[in-house]
């Protein structure tokens, strides 16, 4: 018999009764019944249930052990009885009556429980991560994470792509996020940069004749952390595809996606075909270009009901912009003056003035008219809809009828209004719509919804620099190529740039690149680089697309964001094996730390004194 075990603690069946076993693991749980002990033994694999009685051999070193000591245990596979079976473990209707122990291992008092998983301050979790990692259900997201990325990998090759690695030192790339930078011994005063995505390299490898390229791979950026991005290094599904438009992106990378959400999905629907939302539809409608579409809330846009009305502050605002307009939220079974009040106070909370709003009640039926005293929507003129609230004691019952009506409201519902220049309030009109959906439950929680955010801005305006930059990726094509480029107004132009949006999270972004020297060095010359800047900092690029480069496209899915998504958590911490905390230390191996006087003087560096804190 092997010198530490025949089984895992997951292994044993009705099958195995009779047998004698010998098993090693965790002392996860000791409990004494008047005499007779029961160990749970745990492993890697699961749980398995040790009965010593005080006739066995065993008794005396078992009376000892003590939770999360490492111990081995010979004995004989029996059946438990009928009232003792415990069907939640997959061994459940097995025991093993030990007639040896061996401790291999003692352990010292926890610092953090392991059995159960009540919550516990973070900086111990994390300096014990070892031991936190025990714990079930910590555990089992790790290996799900593990099985998820090999499902990408199973399927990224079964659709006709090559893993590549690329470099991990490398140049200063514009990612649009600080580089972390690493010292270079032998080129003194000269560093590397670690790579905040392998976007160059992937390109050159098409450049290179290879067709379809991938790999999971690692991405350092020096960002504050936040709950769904990890500080300092996360993992990509990162691809890349020669000869190819948009479409033929979409159509390899949906199945790809949508599989790898249907295998770890436990039975949730899974979005069969990915919506297709332009990214200025996505703000009006949702107020982000990550919507939660779970959320069947969509905004619209009701300036005109406002317009000339009696509620002067917004019609003030109307009359005296003409780039004011006036969104409406509606919220569906929100028709109390009780959750109006709340949402207001949410508002405030949030740094805004209030939070409009209108609800509707049951009312006798009675007629509309316009302004001339004529029915006003002409045969279907009757109300039986009462608004409440001050704006629609303001604007009068013809222009609430008219706003009920937009809407497809009735009694018992309500809607909320946000005013302004649209690029102004957006974000807090989208975080209101999360927020009314939240409230009344009418996100559906129990699905994932899957789509493609499309038609992205090219270019984006600088406030702080006051000049015209790139809105996310450089190494995007134009729609339109150059032409569109020498002729369009900058701030007018898309991209062939796309996102994944699932549940609220952008899962992946993409784009179809920009393989025409001239047309690389042009978009660049908008954003203020020069040709010579484009030729040093991004030379290899450069130089490669004069020498016959494919027209290619690809994109890069978040593996960590995937995983959250799939393992229903709330926190990347939750599915990152040694993660650092949410100030960017690494509490377990004790970094960032200082480097000795002979490490500074190998790299020609001198650290400078911090200046006090004002």
């Amino acid at each position: 018999m092997h010198r530490y075990r025949s089984h895992t603690c997951a292994d044993l069946r009705p099958a195995h009764v009779g047998e004698t076993v010998r098993l090693s693991g965790w002392v996860h749980r000791v409990r004494d019944h008047g005499g007779l002990l029961f160990i749970d033994l745990r492993d890697h694999y699961g749980l398995t249930q040790i009965v010593i009685d005080p006739e066995s051999p065993a008794f005396k070193t078992a009376e000892a052990v003590r939770s999360e000591w490492v111990i081995r245990v010979d004995g004989t596979v029996k059946a438990r009885t009928p009232e003792t079976i415990n069907a939640k473990l997959p061994t459940g209707e097995v025991e093993i009556f030990a007639r040896e122990m061996e401790v291999l291992s003692q352990s010292k008092e926890l610092p953090l429980p392991v059995f159960g998983e009540q919550e516990y301050p973070e900086d111990v979790r994390l300096k014990y991560r070892f031991l936190d990692l025990r714990r079930d259900t910590l555990h089992k997201n790790i290996v799900r994470r593990t099985q998820i990325i090999a499902s990408m990998r199973r399927r990224m090759t079964d659709t006709g792509f090559t893993e590549f690695s690329t470099p991990i030192l490398t140049a200063s790339s514009p990612e649009g996020a600080r580089d972390f930078l690493v010292p270079s011994r032998i080129h003194q005063g000269k560093f590397y940069a670690l790579p905040q995505a392998p976007q160059q390299y992937k390109q050159l490898i098409m450049m290179s004749g290879f067709d379809r390229y991938f790999q999971i791979a690692p991405c350092f950026r020096d960002e504050d952390p936040r709950a769904d991005r990890l500080p300092g290094e996360f993992y990509q599904l990162d691809l890349e595809m020669s000869f190819v438009e948009q479409e033929d992106i979409f159509q390899t990378m949906e199945p790809v996606i949508r599989g790898i959400f249907e295998d770890f999905a436990d039975g949730k629907p899974v979005s069969q075909t990915f919506r297709r939302i332009p990214y200025a539809d996505a703000i009006r409608k949702y107020g982000s270009d990550k919507p939660d579409l779970r959320n069947p809330i969509e905004m619209e846009a009701v300036t005109e009901h406002f317009a000339g009305s009696g509620f002067k502050v917004f019609a003030g605002m109307i009359a005296k912009d003409p780039a004011v307009e006036i969104w409406a939220i509606p919220a569906k079974t929100g028709g109390s003056r009780a959750f109006c009040d709340r949402m207001n106070a949410w508002a405030q909370g949030e740094g805004q003035p209030g939070l409009g709003y209108i609800f509707w009640r049951e009312s006798a039926s009675f007629t509309i008219e316009d302004e001339e005293g004529k029915p006003a929507f002409g045969g279907d003129n009757i109300c039986s809809f009462e608004g409440s609230g001050p704006l629609a004691k303001n604007i009068g019952p013809l222009r609430t009828e008219k706003l009920r009506r937009q809407l497809g409201l009735a009694a018992g519902d309500a809607c909320f209004f946000v005013a302004g220049v649209p690029k102004t309030f957006a974000a807090f009109a989208g975080a209101a719509r999360t927020r009314v959906g939240e409230e009344l439950n009418l996100v559906d929680r129990e699905r994932f919804e899957l789509a493609w955010i499309i038609d992205f801005p090219f270019y984006e305006w600088d406030e702080d620099n006051k000049k015209v930059d790139f809105a996310h990726n450089p190494f995007s094509m134009p729609q339109g190529g150059i032409e569109a480029l020498e002729s369009q107004e900058p701030l007018s132009l898309k991209a062939y740039q796309y996102d994944i949006v699932c549940n609220g999270f952008e899962i992946a972004s993409g784009g179809i690149r920009n393989q025409l020297p001239e047309t690389m060095v042009k978009a660049f010359e908008i954003a203020g680089y020069s040709r010579s800047d484009v030729e040093e900092r991004f030379g290899a690029l450069y130089r490669a697309f004069q020498y016959g480069a494919p027209p290619h496209g690809g994109m890069a899915a978040g593996v960590d964001r995937i995983v959250m998504l799939l393992c229903g958590v709330k926190n990347l911490r939750e599915i990152t094996m040694f993660p650092m905390n949410q100030q960017a230390f690494d509490l377990l191996m004790n970094a960032p730390s200082d480097a000795s006087n002979p490490q500074l003087r190998d790299l020609g560096i001198r650290v400078a004194p911090q200046a006090p804190k004002a």
